[in-house]
């Protein structure tokens, strides 16, 4: 595994919208790779690898991450968030953050929950659940310090390093970092291939699939892959049919997901492949989220879509863990089918 790449992409800072810090590693990683790079409108980077103009293959992975934004600064400095992103509010405690100013500038922070000190809570309170709106940043500054350096809208972010767990890669942002990360590898790796690959790493997917939704608008492939982590629950609490995937198990093929049916015979595209070259891989069925897939499928008249995902514990908290072996099978999996997709026929 390209490591370091993987620990650029996890520990970079952007939340929807603000995705330019993504945007410049992905330009960088992709310019010597592909034939054009261009930024659209909406902040979405495309890079298009040619082929022979027969077919287009859009190819999605998104650059954002949960976060939050600054709505409010207080007479005593401290700061009130609007989240941008499906957090669990009982995963924020005793967290620290990042706000990014206007300018640039990197504050660390606290994130507190606005309660008593447990000590001093009494049972029923202790029973409460928290909620989002409670919680604020402390900057440990002055007020009027962080009123100088702290607009409203300015970005804020999870606070966390890279780590290795044994086999496994622990984050703030395996969703979607790895799936960038992956559509990277895939493409270099990628000797060749006759369809046009439109490799694009997506903005807003976390408020709506909204980059991946003017991007296949403006593309009009006649594929969509997106790239994305899925639920991997095989740990102790869940009941083992709600799993979803396992770690270790390999790339996930997306059946269906709360976004979209995927295209069948796309799916059994990517399992006739993953069988013939013994590229390690598992059948998903994820009842509720999305990914960009769904956005693609619905363009226009309409385009066969599938995701291939990456299992990941501990979604959407600080904690997001991936398995090395199963980043790898997604990087092998989605190169494969970019050398084969032209021989695919998807129609219903």
């Amino acid at each position: 595994m390209n490591v370091e790449l993987l620990r650029t992409l996890v520990e970079a800072r952007g939340i929807p919208g603000r995705e330019e810090a993504i945007r410049e590693i992905v330009r960088k990683e992709m310019e010597p790779l592909v034939d054009e790079v261009t930024t659209d409108t909406m902040g979405n980077v495309v890079c298009v690898k040619k082929g022979d103009g027969k077919k287009r293959l859009m190819i999605a992975a998104h650059m954002d991450e949960i976060g939050f934004i600054v709505k409010f600064v207080d007479d005593k400095g401290f700061v009130r968030l609007q989240p941008l992103g499906g957090f669990d509010p009982r995963q924020l405690f005793a967290q620290r953050v990042v706000v990014t100013t206007s300018n640039g500038d990197t504050l660390p922070g606290v994130l507190a929950y606005g309660s008593k000190p447990v000590h001093m809570l009494t049972d029923a309170e202790k029973a409460q659940a928290p909620q989002l709106d409670t919680f604020f940043v402390d900057l440990g500054l002055p007020a009027d310090t962080v009123k100088e350096k702290v607009r409203v809208g300015d970005m804020v972010t999870m606070d966390r390093k890279m780590e290795q767990c044994g086999d496994c890669f622990t984050c703030k942002c395996m969703d979607d970092r790895v799936g960038v990360y992956v559509m990277v590898e895939a493409v270099r790796a990628v000797k060749k291939h006759k369809v046009d690959v439109y490799a694009v790493a997506t903005v807003q997917e976390e408020v709506g699939l909204r980059g991946a939704e003017t991007a296949a608008y403006h593309i009009q492939p006649d594929i969509g892959v997106a790239l994305d982590v899925t639920i991997a629950n095989d740990f102790p609490g869940p009941p083992e049919q709600d799993a979803v995937t396992k770690l270790g198990a390999g790339a996930a093929i997306k059946i269906m997901d709360g976004s979209l049916i995927c295209n069948p015979k796309l799916v059994e595209h990517f399992r006739c492949i993953a069988e013939k070259k013994g590229i390690p891989h598992q059948m998903e069925v994820l009842p509720r989220g999305g990914t960009d897939a769904g956005a693609i499928q619905r363009s226009r008249a309409g385009i066969a879509s599938i995701t291939l995902s990456v299992p990941t514990r501990y979604i959407h908290t600080v904690n997001e863990m991936v398995h090395a072996s199963d980043v790898q099978a997604a990087v092998d999996l989605l190169s494969a089918y970019i050398s084969d997709a032209h021989t695919g026929d998807y129609a219903l």
